[in-house]
């Protein structure tokens, strides 16, 4: 996980100015994976799977495994088809079920899978940072006012409805024109690759709302979990988006 000076003061407005840098934090990370990316290519130009792999363990291992641990136990909560209270019990739980399993291998496959196809596409080290910032994008949305939290305590109490939607619609706009002149100035213009780089970012804000409705539904809010779910699904959305499209 990257490190990070403890604030002097943790509550709600500071979970929510959290939420809103998050974008700026998958920048950070999927700047990273992009260097290991592009360095891969560089001394092997022909591994590409070896540079998707590479990519995709520095994207988790700099998370610390949690948004794929939290997607685990949403999958866990949702596959045992409970009540409430005991959907909220499994995902507290500290072990991972065979939902768990399959959620977790199925979007790391599809992960390295998309990102092979990118390298493929000579648009590599670019998916992977853009990929990394829009599934990061998903989390002021999903900590939008009009979700609340599931439980009263945890990392959703701290979080969950701190974010107005107008803030998040002003961060996507600023995301979405700077990742539009990213690909611009990284690559020939291409209008099929500028829509598909759109896409990406809307598909992404779309993935949060999904995922937030399913909680709300099922859960009563949200979670950290949830929260470290929907980044885990944003992500392989993302660089398959961008895999059909550059």
């Amino acid at each position: 996980m990257l490190p990070a000076g403890v604030p002097s003061r943790i509550d709600r407005i500071v979970g929510g100015r959290a939420m809103l840098l998050a974008p700026a934090v998958g920048l950070l990370v999927g700047g990273i994976a992009a260097g290991v990316v592009a360095l891969v290519q560089l001394v092997r130009p022909d591994a590409d799977l070896l540079s998707a792999v590479l990519g995709v363990l520095v994207v988790a291992g700099l998370s610390g495994g949690l948004h794929l641990d939290g997607l685990a136990d949403f999958a866990d909560a949702l596959g045992s088809r409970r009540d409430r209270e005991t959907m909220l019990r499994i995902m507290k739980q500290s072990d991972i079920g065979p939902f768990g399993v399959v959620a977790i291998v199925g979007v790391l496959l599809l992960d390295t899978a998309a990102l092979t196809a990118c390298l493929q596409a000579n648009f590599g080290w670019q998916a992977v940072l853009i990929a990394t910032t829009a599934s990061r994008l998903t989390l002021p949305w999903s900590c939008r006012t009009s979700v609340p939290a599931a439980r009263p305590d945890g990392l959703g109490t701290l979080v969950a409805a701190t974010v107005s939607p107008l803030i998040a619609a002003v961060t996507t706009t600023a995301v979405l024109a700077a990742t539009l002149a990213f690909t611009s100035l990284s690559q020939p213009t291409d209008l099929l690759r500028l829509t598909g780089t759109a896409a990406t970012i809307l598909l992404a804000v779309l993935t949060s709302f999904v995922v937030a409705r399913r909680a709300r539904r099922t859960l009563g809010g949200t979670t950290g979990d949830v929260l470290g779910a929907t980044v885990e699904l944003a992500l392989p959305i993302s660089l398959l988006t961008l895999a059909l499209t550059v």
